[in-house]
């Protein structure tokens, strides 16, 4: 089997606008400390999409914020290879990065397309060619900055679909914070799992103090208190704290960072998305494993949900899939905007990946086409 095109697609939504974001200072804090709000935009929406083709007649898709440029670098390496050789061509892409000049992790929606590939060829979903561990992966719920009241009622929303754990975001720093964990851990009782994530608003000292509070609190972990690149501020944290800390989100595109960040003692848990590829995220989580830990997949993932969905069922060490909505069928909602139809929904507070071949998207292809504004190949 050879692959013989490359393809960058590019859909509009006719009815929805794009969004971005506006810088905003955060208030009451003796520092200068930046959030932001979103940004309306006059533009359609746009999502991208990656498909690789081979002479087998076998395809593989996956969502992508791959640009033409890096498409059009892809086709120069990989045209004719195999897509069977998935590791030779990791290899290749990642060794070679250097020299084509771009981006730690840039390639990973092709390597996504080539497992699509590789169980459409098997026969087998994606979770079957890693090998299962769980046929179901827990979710928690995570939103953004509020009062205790807007916490607590995203909480409630969450456990109407059954799910039993929360991520807090909070922009007010540590001083302000401790007072809302302790409210929320109060109202939901000592069995609820609870993370937070203050978004690199903290200094050293009030990640300490917040830390602490959490550890008495039986929180599950600290999330990216202050920006990454201050490993010597992190390597303090996490020796001075029990509970994990997880500091590599900015960083998880880069393999060799991630992995360089947990040898030298500067996070407790490293932060994996598959839109670097999911060679990339096994390759991490094998590692983690061996020293003891746990890799924690961000956001959505590709595919409105199903390669997490996946990826949750096959490594073990790993605790929850991120959702941002509270809505059963949210993933599957904002698939179908595009034509994919099968987006997971969450049941008793888990997400199952489907048992088709390859990732399992079904397309309504009359929807997707419609929708393509650009292509490139």
């Amino acid at each position: 089997m050879k692959i013989t095109a490359v393809k960058l697609y590019v859909l509009e939504h006719p009815e929805r606008k794009g969004s971005g974001h506006k810088l905003v200072q955060v208030p009451n804090l003796h520092r200068t400390q930046y959030t932001h709000k979103g940004l309306p935009s006059d533009q359609p929406a746009q999502q991208a999409f990656i498909q690789v083709e081979t002479d087998a007649g076998i395809t593989g898709r996956c969502t992508t914020t791959m640009p033409p440029s890096q498409a059009a670098i892809l086709r120069n390496q990989v045209l004719d290879e195999d897509p069977l050789d998935r590791e030779k061509l990791y290899q290749m892409l990642h060794k070679g990065t250097r020299w084509v000049y771009q981006p730690p992790g840039w390639f990973g929606d092709f390597d996504n397309c080539l497992w699509d590939i590789a169980g459409k060829a098997a026969g087998l979903p994606v979770y079957a060619l890693v090998g299962r561990v769980r046929e179901q992966f827990p979710v928690y719920l995570t939103g953004g900055d509020g009062a205790v009241e807007d916490y607590l009622r995203a909480i409630e929303a969450g456990r109407a679909i059954g799910i039993n754990a929360y991520k807090f975001h909070s922009y007010k720093g540590g001083k302000a914070d401790i007072p809302i964990l302790r409210e929320v851990r109060g109202a939901v009782g000592p069995d609820y799992a609870l993370l937070h994530d203050p978004v690199c608003s903290y200094t050293l000292r009030e990640a300490i103090e917040v830390g602490h509070v959490m550890e008495e609190l039986d929180f599950v972990w600290l999330e990216e208190p202050f920006h990454e690149q201050k490993m010597n501020l992190y390597q303090e944290l996490c020796s001075e704290l029990t509970i994990p800390v997880m500091a590599t989100e900015m960083l998880m595109h880069d393999i060799g960072l991630s992995s360089q960040w947990l040898i030298h003692g500067a996070t407790d848990r490293l932060r994996v998305n598959a839109r670097h590829g999911t060679t990339q995220v096994l390759k991490l989580a094998h590692f983690a494993e061996l020293y003891g830990t746990n890799v924690e997949l961000n956001g959505q993932g590709g595919l409105f949900g199903l390669l997490h969905a996946h990826l949750g069922c096959c490594i073990d060490n790993t605790d929850f899939y991120e959702s941002f909505s509270a809505a059963s069928d949210g993933n599957r909602q904002q698939g179908l905007e595009w034509g994919m139809l099968n987006g997971p929904l969450v049941l008793d507070g888990h997400l199952s990946p489907p048992d088709a071949p390859g990732w399992g998207a079904e397309w309504d292809e009359e929807r997707f086409n419609f929708l393509v504004t650009a292509e490139y190949h």
